[in-house]
């Protein structure tokens, strides 16, 4: 095996490609650069080559045998741990859904390349994507059933009643003036043998059992006791997020069930949002739009939720009376890599304005996803880059103290040099 300088150890490549000049080419520019790479034009004989020696697998998708598609099956059933550029002369948009699909296989994607390459495209993805340290041994990863989200419903019933379900605060922040003007509430189930469990593992299961609207309501009221607690140390403004199940949204009782809560923990229907998600709508729409609308006529804020991955948008921003459109985290946090995702965000944030809503965009991690966000308009963001999820005790002390805010205003006043 091949070392580099430093007398590390470089995992080794491997490609599978139908075309032996193509094949020979990368094997050279790998070679060029210090990197063991072994090349096959057989997808059968990649299979019994790959090995947990290797690092980086190049594939062609159009394969003669076993086409590309079937083979990034194969590899995510494998387990596979290797970063993976795939090439193919299809179209561009052909390559970035094989991408995604090989991500949602939990597999690792450095990247593509579409035919024919340059040599200097071929360096540039060498240079950035291949491993360079010994490879990690593979860690099989748990499948769907292992998961910790074995809840039962007797157990569900009992943390209800009990009231073991907590309420975690995601503080949003308005991008031009970085001034805090909303918290976005996340239910936790605080378990007394497992500890902090996170809505991942039990709300599907809650909703199965018919339980999420029960565990809704215990949200809301904890939510908006706590926020009622704030309005004397903080601006009035500040506005509460809640997610709402579809459930409620079958309750025609729901609104004025709803209000009277808000104003009985002291808040003003004006300050909350109800988070709507886009595909909860599709089905009894007349019912709930007859919520929707009564919900506004009260003052209550409507929000669309996860924008871009329901099944029908379009009808749905067209059809609700929302005030405000959320931007999903999975368009966020790929624009800066992904020009599908980039346009999507771009989009997003023109209709939500042409509709006069706010947009809010989540998921925010980097100065650089802050800084493409506020050329293009975005009004508000939440993320880690400004702060996890806190507890109550903890989001006392974040809003009153200082806050590091310097990457972020540099990125923010630099955004005109964004195009």
């Amino acid at each position: 095996m091949i070392v580099d300088k430093s007398g590390s150890a470089l995992s080794r490549i491997l490609v599978v490609d139908d075309e032996h000049d193509a094949g020979d080419f990368i094997a050279a520019a790998a070679q060029a650069l210090g990197l063991c790479c072994s090349v096959t034009t057989s997808t059968r004989e990649f299979m019994s080559e790959l090995g947990p020696e290797v690092g980086l697998v190049m594939m062609d998708l159009m394969m003669p045998d076993i086409d590309g598609i079937e083979l990034l099956r194969w590899l995510g059933r494998r387990g596979c741990m290797a970063s993976i550029v795939l090439m193919s002369g299809c179209d561009e948009s052909v390559l970035e859904t094989a991408e995604d699909l090989a991500r949602e296989l939990g597999l690792s994607v450095a990247g593509h390349l579409q035919k024919p390459f340059r040599l200097s495209a071929l360096e540039s993805m060498l240079r950035t994507v291949a491993p360079a340290v010994p490879h990690v041994p593979k860690v099989s990863r748990p499948s769907i059933a292992a998961k910790p989200t074995a809840v039962l419903e007797a157990d569900l019933r009992e943390a209800i009643l009990r009231t073991e379900f907590v309420v975690h605060y995601q503080p949003q922040i308005e991008i031009g003036s970085d001034l805090v003007v909303g918290l976005e509430a996340l239910v936790r189930w605080q378990h007394p043998l497992r500890g902090l469990v996170f809505p991942d593992a039990f709300i599907e299961v809650a909703e199965s059992f018919g339980l999420i609207d029960d565990l809704g309501w215990l949200v809301a009221t904890e939510a908006l006791r706590h926020v009622g607690r704030l309005k004397g140390n903080q601006d009035t403004r500040l506005t509460l997020s809640l997610n709402v199940s579809t459930h409620s949204l079958h309750d025609l009782s729901f609104p004025d069930r709803f209000v009277a809560l808000v104003e009985r923990c002291g808040v003003s229907p004006a300050n909350v949002i109800l988070e709507i998600t886009e595909s909860g709508l599709i089905r009894e729409l007349t019912t709930a739009l007859d919520i929707l609308t009564r919900l506004r006529m009260k003052g209550v804020q409507l929000s669309i939720d996860d924008f871009g991955t329901g099944y029908s948008m379009m009808q749905q921003l067209r059809r609700v009376p929302a005030t405000e459109l959320k931007i999903d985290k999975s368009f966020v946090q790929t624009m800066l890599s992904d020009h599908r995702s980039r346009i999507m965000v771009q989009k997003s944030i023109e209709i939500g304005h042409a509709v006069g809503m706010q947009v809010v965009a989540e998921g925010v991690e980097t100065a650089e996803q802050l800084k493409l966000l506020h050329a293009n308009g975005c009004n508000i963001a939440q993320g880690n880059l400004f702060s996890r999820a806190l507890p109550p005790s903890e989001l006392m002390g974040w809003l009153a103290g200082p806050r590091a805010r310097n990457d972020r205003q540099s990125a923010c006043v630099s955004s005109a040099t964004v195009t």
